[in-house]
């Protein structure tokens, strides 16, 4: 059980968890083999594919494979195809990330108050989250928002939105359990960003970084629906937020809206935008719940981090202005190398890695796993959210996955950007030891015997 809330706490946790990628992983040569089929050889082309090779990340997370239709038509698909695949595909992942955490939070579908969910790969009315809602049972009277226009920041600003609904839930003494969802189908818009390439010859990253998966939480304000009713467990309580938006920063991250999808807005600012905003996003969140952390949190580096891994130069900025390790992030860095930046609901995926035992065995200097964490992702605009968690570090808490991998920071990325599996852990193999540490010493090394490092 969690321990007693201190004055001042908000009564919020996170009581359930789910994350659920789709069957498919595409490694690198997969853009490769597209730009291939369809596209003539360029210079804007061979970088792009170049980049592609030393982003970091092993395999991206997808719905399909290179074969798959909606990617070999004689032009890239159009908004509406793009749409019957999201709803097709990507709902029922949606679906079942969504059952991991009613399963966990140890509550049924009729008892779900809210609904707060996020995408910036559809946007059809009614949105998904209706068809979320239909297939998990909801009741009709279930209270529903879909946030749009938030991007890769989208899994913190649903969890911010729902924090603030259970807060006016509990000052009316009603009880609120939230279903937080994220979902992202991104991989099925490779063909308009090459097209893009091509025609414009405009290096464009973004089709080497983004992936397909789904995201769940419960959050509860931890009043009872009864008295009989026990107390639920905690697997992370929320203490608190910041969120901030960085002036005249809208033109340098987004998502354009396009005939054929969505096109990435991603410019070489971001990177150090989003460093300059790390520690002053990170102080003021500290100073405003100081007066609720043991003696020994003070730094950054003295928190375990889940840092939406954006992209590896994201990462490897957030270790330089913040004081921190890889292994601070460590959730974020194995979530990126191995499934790639699914946006919005990359956070909730990281959130859950980051309490399985192995997890536990991989932190800074072998100090082991804090129970304080500070959770944090960028959106378009350029938009900050950023929370603290504290987490239950019972063991009956912690899953059972495997692996850790850090990549090299580029210095092309870094100049230039600015049945399906579940999170469970059933389906991973990889494990960390001699073969995985020689395996990640010769990515390190071929990286560094073909691209110059910052």
């Amino acid at each position: 059980m969690a321990g007693p809330r201190a004055q001042g706490e908000l009564g919020l946790s996170i009581t359930g968890l789910g994350s659920q990628y789709p069957p498919y992983s595409l490694p690198p040569s997969a853009v490769e083999t597209l730009a291939k089929r369809f596209y003539p050889d360029s210079p804007a082309m061979q970088k792009v594919l170049s980049i592609n090779r030393f982003t970091g990340i092993d395999q991206r997370s997808s719905i399909g494979e290179p074969d798959h239709p909606i990617v070999n038509g004689p032009t890239a698909p159009s908004i509406a195809e793009l749409n019957k695949v999201f709803m097709d595909d990507g709902v029922p992942l949606a679906v079942s990330a969504s059952r991991q955490a009613l399963t966990e939070a140890r509550i049924s579908a009729e008892q779900v108050t809210h609904m707060v969910s996020t995408t910036c790969t559809n946007s059809a009315n009614p949105g998904y989250d209706h068809f979320v809602a239909r297939q998990l049972g909801l009741r009709p009277t279930t209270e529903k928002v879909l946030l749009h226009g938030v991007g890769c920041s989208g899994g913190l600003a649903a969890l911010r939105t729902a924090a603030n609904l259970c807060l006016g839930h509990a000052m009316r003494g009603l009880p609120a359990r939230i279903l937080v969802v994220a979902l992202e189908v991104s991989t099925t818009l490779v063909r308009s960003e090459l097209d893009s390439i091509n025609e414009l010859q405009e290096t464009r990253i973004g089709v080497a970084l983004f992936s397909d998966c789904a995201g769940a939480m419960i959050l509860s304000n931890g009043i009872p629906f009864s008295p009989a009713e026990p107390e639920t467990e905690a697997i992370y309580d929320l203490l608190g937020w910041e969120h901030q938006v960085i002036p005249e920063t809208e033109g340098d991250l987004g998502f354009d809206v396009d005939p054929a999808g969505w096109k990435v807005v991603l410019t070489p600012r971001v990177p150090n935008l989003t460093q300059s905003v790390l520690e002053p996003s990170y102080n003021s969140l500290f100073s405003n719940l100081s007066r609720l952390l043991p003696s020994q949190y003070r730094t950054a580096a003295d928190f375990d981090w889940a840092m939406h891994p954006g992209g590896a130069t994201i990462l490897t900025g957030a270790e330089k202005a913040l004081g921190l390790k890889p292994e601070h992030m460590r959730a974020s860095y194995d979530t990126y190398i191995n499934h790639g930046n699914s946006s919005s609901a990359t956070i909730i995926s990281v959130l859950n890695r980051l309490r399985a035992k192995d997890m536990d065995e991989m932190t800074p200097d072998g100090r082991g796993p804090r129970d304080h964490i500070v959770g944090c992702a960028f959106g378009p605009g350029i938009t900050v959210e950023m929370c603290m968690l504290r987490r239950n570090l019972a063991p009956g808490r912690r899953n059972n996955m495997t692996g850790l991998q850090t990549p090299p920071e580029t210095e092309s990325e870094s100049s230039e950007a600015g049945g399906p599996s579940s999170e469970n852990g059933d389906d991973r193999t990889s494990e960390v030891g001699e073969e995985g540490e020689e395996a990640e010493a010769a990515f390190i090394s071929e990286a560094l015997d073909s691209v110059e490092l910052d």
